[in-house]
């Protein structure tokens, strides 16, 4: 697609929100019933909407909060549930909602002391650590964020006793009743704010030192301290700023905070690839300023709000794309980690780069290659069957130095670390070790596209069959794999994965989109990339009989 002239600079005023009126929409506007997008939709990542469209308002967080509740009393969980916020505007408002909610319902709760913000995989660790050794009482969580999607945004994700993301029958249980209680909220138990805050059962806490003091069971402190690093990090006004000042003080790291600015606006963020505010670590044009300062540390990253995203920027390569980045740190773990088990497998979502599978077949491991969602991954992170889990869109988490789980949903702050661990062991960054990984297995060529698709074009993608593709070659090489089922644990792709011996392509409907995407690679060169692509719009749009044309996003 084209590319925004507005990419890449300072955000100009006229795109920043009102955040004022967000937050009367968020209490004022009442959803549209009749209106699909404005009723809960509880996915993978939970419900996301925006105040501005009706689609996330306290109705919604009341709704999901007492379903929440029903849920947990249903499941005789009843330990406390962790609840953490990012930096988001409407995130506060959904949090003293939700607590009302909670307090009502007598849910011992904990939150962060002071009104502070939360890492996603804080609220992860802090429920796993509870729930360790425990056989009743479980705890859960509640996190509130839209990760990095545009500041008018919320976002609200519950993780059961697990530590991860919910998975699917849990999902659809909350959303079908969330919806119900959306229409008739006669069952929605509420307390006044005021009573809430100060409830024997809301308890605050400090998130920050925990996590912080453990962080040496999973990451190398001493070998970055040794090696003198110079390091970098911007937050991106997210949950992660109040963590790394105390990093540095408990593990006497050099880690320079380049954006020390919470600001709901977001107004110090260069702009996305489409002309909006977008706090993702893995975008060059949200990361300009980042990648400016490149030769002014040894490794710089940032986090998204609410720190589950990485972004590593290296003086050799700029930001790295986080499919290489992925690799690199795969083969890091995987020589470095003497305490794993060689039996345990490494985990990758089907449209990550290709890179990987050769990076772990060379090293005599496994790899598990799941449906996208990170919550794939929760089962063999929490038993530790799974060393590593990983997705092409910058998320991942891998176990402790001594082979048990660290968290199961998105770390970024370890895979900060761990950038900075690599360079001070091997001494080279993660961007120069990627360019031995392609002197050995070659140079992969990655894109994905995007096009529109209404609900019904979804749903016939989802549900396309190996038969849908009737040739057996793809970009003149012999298909090797139709798969409509992911390899690593047979469950559904929700679309279609063609394989050859030196490229691939997925096709798949987007979960909280209005489009389909495409991915693809090849292990030759542009030219045969572009016929994979090429090929697969064809069979794409024959298959959906729309003869819209796909628009390419980004090239990597």
């Amino acid at each position: 697609m084209a590319i925004s002239p507005l990419a890449g600079k300072p955000a100009p005023k006229e795109l920043l929100v009102d955040l004022g009126r967000l937050e009367r929409y968020y209490y004022e506007r009442r959803p549209d019933l009749g209106n699909p997008t404005q009723l809960v939709s509880f996915g993978t990542s939970g419900h996301r909407g925006s105040p501005l469209n009706g689609s996330f308002t306290e109705a919604h967080i009341l709704a999901i909060t007492q379903t929440i509740c029903d849920y947990r009393r249903g499941q005789g969980i009843d330990g406390p549930l962790y609840m953490g916020k990012d930096t988001h505007v409407v995130s506060g408002p959904a949090q003293r909602t939700a607590l009302e909610v909670l307090a009502a319902n007598k849910v011992e709760t904990i939150i962060q002391e002071d009104d502070g913000f939360t890492p996603t995989p804080v609220i992860s660790r802090a429920i796993l650590v509870y729930n360790r050794n425990r056989n009743e009482h479980f705890a859960d969580g509640i996190v509130i964020t839209p990760s990095h999607n545009p500041p008018a945004d919320g976002g609200f994700k519950y993780n059961p006793p697990n530590g991860g993301p919910a998975d699917t029958d849990v999902t659809r249980w909350v959303e079908r009743r969330a919806n119900e209680l959306l229409r008739d909220g006669a069952a929605i138990k509420r307390v006044a704010f005021a009573v809430a805050n100060k409830a024997d059962t809301t308890h605050q806490e400090d998130f920050v030192m925990p996590y912080v003091r453990d962080l040496k069971e999973i990451i190398d402190m001493d070998v970055i301290r040794g090696a003198g690093l110079k390091l970098g990090v911007d937050p991106l006004g997210g949950a992660a700023l109040s963590y790394w000042e105390p990093i540095n003080a408990v593990y006497h790291l050099d880690i320079a905070v380049v954006n020390p600015t919470i600001d709901p606006t977001f107004s110090f963020m260069t702009v996305d690839h489409d002309g909006q505010i977008r706090m993702d670590p893995s975008s060059p044009y949200a990361m300009a300023r980042l990648v400016d300062l490149k030769n002014q540390y040894d490794v710089a990253f940032a986090n998204d709000p609410d720190s589950d995203r990485h972004g590593i920027v290296t003086p050799s390569s700029g930001l790295m794309n986080p499919n290489h980045y992925l690799a690199v740190a795969i083969r890091y773990l995987l020589t470095h980690r003497p305490n794993w088990r060689d039996q345990v497998a490494v985990g990758k979502t089907l449209v990550s780069s290709s890179m990987i599978d050769r990076v772990v077949g060379k090293l005599g491991r496994s790899l598990c290659e799941v449906p996208v969602g990170f919550k794939w991954f929760v089962p063999g992170l929490f038993d530790g069957s799974l060393c590593f889990g990983g997705e092409e869109s910058a998320g991942a988490s891998f176990l402790r130095k001594d082979g048990t789980v660290w968290t199961t949903d998105k770390d970024g702050p370890i895979m900060d670390l761990l950038a900075a661990e690599i360079t001070a062991r091997t001494g080279k960054d993660p961007g120069e070790l990627y360019q031995e990984l392609t002197a050995e297995f070659g140079t992969p060529y990655y894109t994905r596209i995007d096009a529109p698709a209404t609900p019904e074009q979804k749903t016939k993608l989802a549900k396309l069959s190996p038969e849908a593709i009737a040739t057996a070659r793809l970009a003149g090489e012999l298909i090797t794999a139709k798969l409509t089922a992911a390899p690593g644990n047979g469950a559904p792709i929700g679309g279609l994965k063609v394989v050859t011996d030196n490229g691939w392509f997925a096709a798949r409907p987007s979960g909280t989109e209005n489009i389909y995407k495409i991915y693809a690679e090849s292990f030759k060169d542009q030219g045969h990339l572009d016929a994979i692509v090429e090929e697969a719009q064809e069979i794409v749009s024959g298959a959906l009989k729309s003869g819209a044309a796909l628009q390419e996003q980004e090239v990597h």
